[in-house]
């Protein structure tokens, strides 16, 4: 049997956090890099199926692609993060100063990952800028406008919706991320973790690496959005709301939902002595 237990899976998150927050600040950066444009690559393949079925839930059944690739190579995805770094803070496995290290290089590497991608596929979606009509453009040039300026258009409405709305969404991104630690064997990973991000993309959640691609393309390709309405009306409240979603909806509720977890022996596991298994917790996001 490849299924690992609750308990013993709380315990592996404590530790994957620790083990992030001690990584080098070069493996930070690149594996942020890497996360970044195979997770935009992911989202245009998602947008591309919808526009040949004209069904948005096609887009978010391929989608989580894109997630398994980084989970399975042990990328760094700074909102997989969010649940197992302040786990390991309050068990005391490491420090705020090393989790903000860790989020600040990582989500680094996203954006220039998230950029590269951006301008590459911009070439390729418009034929080298000479095609701004194609229906791939206008979706990212919309999807830009609808991530930013639809929100600074209800005020402060718009502002809790797109933070709900990040909460929801990292809420199910960890989810995926513990998933897949629930199983020691790939296909039992990549069936784990396909479910919770099916859920966030289908529903329209807000995602922060998502968008670091999405509205910088649409931008790029000449949707009306400033850097301004990028920050303030979308990147900065998702951010905070994806590390309220994985950091208490899934790093300390499941924690408190196990604690004292009892095994199918009789014996009861210690959450305050997570086990030690390195080469496992470098695989995980």
């Amino acid at each position: 049997m490849d299924y690992i237990k609750p308990g013993q899976v709380i315990n592996q998150m404590v530790e994957v956090g620790k083990t992030k927050a001690e990584m080098s600040v070069m493996n930070m950066f690149i594996r942020g890099v890497l996360a970044g444009a195979i997770l935009a690559c992911a989202t245009t393949l998602a947008f591309t199926a919808t526009l040949q079925t004209n069904l948005g839930i096609v887009g978010a059944l391929i989608f989580p692609v894109g997630f398994v690739i980084i989970v399975l190579l042990g990328l760094e995805l700074v909102t997989g993060s969010f649940a197992f770094i302040p786990l390991s803070v309050i068990k005391k496995q490491t420090t705020v100063g090393k989790m903000l290290k860790n989020y600040t290089w990582v989500i680094a590497g996203h954006l220039v990952g998230c950029a590269i991608y951006a301008a590459l596929y911009g070439l390729t979606v418009s034929k080298m800028g000479t095609d701004l009509a194609s229906p791939l453009a206008q979706l990212l040039v919309k999807t830009a406008e609808a991530k930013t300026i639809a929100y600074k258009d209800m005020g402060m409405n718009g502002m809790m919706l797109v933070f709900i709305k990040a909460i929801l969404c990292n809420w199910m991104v960890t989810l995926g991320a513990v998933m897949a630690q629930t199983s020691s064997s790939t296909v039992g990973k990549i069936v784990a973790m396909w479910l919770p991000i099916l859920i966030f993309f289908g529903q329209g959640f807000e995602h922060a690496v998502v968008n670091m691609f999405v509205i910088p393309a649409g931008m790029m390709l000449g949707a009306k959005v400033s850097m301004g309405d990028w920050w303030i009306w979308n990147q900065f409240p998702v951010l905070i709301g994806n590390f309220i979603g994985g950091a208490l909806f899934t790093g300390l509720l499941l924690y408190m939902s196990q604690k004292g977890y009892k095994t199918s022996l009789g014996n009861t596991i210690e959450m305050n002595q997570p086990r030690r298994d390195t080469a496992v917790a470098e695989k995980i996001v």
